[in-house]
């Protein structure tokens, strides 16, 4: 042991406000144990001892006015555009749904009337809640500038994200009517972590004039790369063929009609939307291919390590070399699945486009499925992978109108959770299953998920995230095999039970475990 560095010595004195004395201080000597046996100077274990100092509670409880808490009370509307997006990592809610609010801001301003925009001189957009306390892992702040900018998820370059980490001091030149403004990292700010908002994940976007807001309005990212804002009012749409808010009903759709899952998915699809079934396939096949292409670029990715203070090495590539030289068959596929899932989410962590599959935290795990289904396993005939998508896509839309995909609200089952049931549905649609098995391998897949915190290691979506996908992805074949061999009818559990249970866990789980870094892992794990 290096004896010249200074050990942590904790200040005994000072007990913070609210705190139980016996409590604060026996978890301070734990950890300078900690920094004894770890080797880590007093002031990184200062760091430690702060985060373990009680905080006022985040309230995660949701406004009645959003729209998100209002669809639960009619039929299911979500369309696949809306469920299926491409965006950058490593956040659906705190990097997609960022950009795409400070981008529907910006192209709100260039609308703003001539004179009011000559009086213009900066914009501003304030993070709250979750995107305050975690924003920094996430790289919200390079999101909402690039958006506010005029860079749009689906096509923003990842390469411009990094560069903006690596060189933060950069400004960019914005142009709203004849107006000219220059923006930077520095009108992006870290407000409020705590507070009464509407949602975890509230932001305001501002355009000033001095010191006077010319124009403001107030956004929440809802999960899933899903926004709202004050006073939004949902897109006028179709009336289902087949409505259903439930999984019964669902499958009492296809009972009564002899149809599949993925059947009365498409057929609402091509109802609410307005779209044909060839442009609904046609989607579907953008999604799966870059679905594809994600896991591809994973797994040829040089063994790295990932942004950031935890300083992670990647893994994908090297897991599944060793795992195709494993010579039981079946643990073979078990490796695969995994390095798949690997690859997809260190994608994600890297920054780079990913698909919310339902959340850029759980991007690994439908990917991981799809590739295992496709060229990287079964070779499944494509039109078969597109009814596994829908089938997938019908239960995350049940889980996000009767519970949430947010971390946030959630904790991680409402992110890896619920990836994990689309990934046993998609697996059990793509394998020609009748619809109870589908419901029963999702039901299955997301039980055994309840319950999971989201407590992500320094704010980063790497620890325990990128393995949770691995997880997540055997998890959902487990469901499905469990599923595909029981007698279906025989199941004490249905998927509106589950999906109810894991609704009431999220309401009644500590903010500590809603991606706010200030619970589980993210205070027991010790950066060096």
């Amino acid at each position: 042991m290096d004896h010249s560095r200074t050990l942590f010595e904790p200040d005994l004195t000072e007990v913070p406000a609210g705190a139980n004395r016996r409590a604060f201080l026996m978890r301070s000597a734990s950890i300078a144990a900690a920094a004894v046996l770890t080797g880590c100077t007093a002031e990184e274990k200062a760091m430690q001892v702060a985060a373990a100092a009680p905080r006022p509670q985040a309230n995660t409880k949701m406004s009645p006015e959003l729209d998100v808490v209002k669809k639960s009370n009619g039929p299911v509307m979500t369309t696949l555009e809306e469920f299926y997006k491409v965006g950058p990592g490593p956040s659906s809610s705190h990097t997609i749904g960022p950009m795409r609010i400070t981008y529907d801001f910006y192209q709100r301003c260039t609308k703003l009337p001539r004179d009011q925009l000559a009086k213009a001189s900066s914009m501003k957009v304030h993070l709250y809640g979750s995107l305050s306390a975690t924003g920094k892992g996430h790289g919200t702040e390079r999101a909402a500038l690039a958006g506010v900018i005029g860079k749009e998820p689906a096509t923003v370059d990842p390469l411009f994200l990094d560069n903006l980490r690596e060189k933060p001091d950069q400004s960019f030149p914005v142009k709203l009517g004849e107006k000219n403004l220059t923006l930077s990292l520095k009108d992006i700010i870290y407000d409020a972590p705590k507070g009464d908002f509407p949602h975890a994940n509230t932001m305001t976007c501002k355009l000033m004039g001095g010191d006077a807001v010319l124009y403001e309005l107030e956004y929440y990212s809802v999960g899933g790369g899903f926004i709202e804002w004050k006073g939004y009012q949902p897109p006028k749409k179709g009336e289902p063929k087949y409505p259903y808010s439930t999984m019964k009903e669902l499958q009492e759709h296809a009972d009564k009609n002899k149809l599949s899952v993925a059947q009365v998915v498409m057929a609402n699809e091509v109802a609410v939307s307005g779209k044909s079934e060839a442009d609904v396939n046609a989607f579907a096949d953008k999604i799966l291919n870059a679905m594809v292409n994600t896991v591809n670029a994973g797994l040829k990715a040089p063994q790295g390590v990932l942004p950031g203070p935890i300083k992670l090495k990647t893994k994908a590539g090297e897991v599944y070399k060793r795992a195709m030289e494993d010579r039981y068959q079946r643990q073979q596929g078990l490796g695969v699945v995994s390095a798949y899932a690997l690859a997809g989410s260190e994608e994600n962590a890297r920054g780079h486009l990913v698909i919310t599959a339902p959340t850029g935290g759980s991007a690994g795990v439908i990917p991981a499925l799809v590739y295992a289904l496709g060229e990287g396993g079964r070779k499944l005939p494509r039109e078969k992978l597109r009814d596994g998508l829908l089938a997938a896509a019908a239960i995350g839309y049940l889980c996000k109108h009767n519970a949430t995909l947010a971390g946030a609200e959630g904790g991680c089952q409402a992110e890896i959770g619920v990836a994990s049931a689309m990934g046993a549905a998609l697996i059990a649609q793509a394998s020609d299953f009748g619809h109870q098995v589908v419901a029963n391998a999702a039901e299955s897949s997301l039980e055994h998920h309840l319950g999971m915190t989201c407590d992500p290691v320094a704010g980063f979506v790497q620890v325990p995230c990128i393995e949770r996908c691995a997880f997540g992805a055997v998890k959902a074949w487990t469901g499905f095999m469990i599923a595909s061999n029981e007698i279906p009818a025989n199941r004490r559990v249905d998927f509106d039970t589950t999906a109810t249970a894991m609704a009431l866990t999220a309401k009644e789980m500590n903010s500590k475990y809603k991606e706010t870094s200030e619970g589980g892992l993210a205070v027991s794990l010790v950066l060096c």
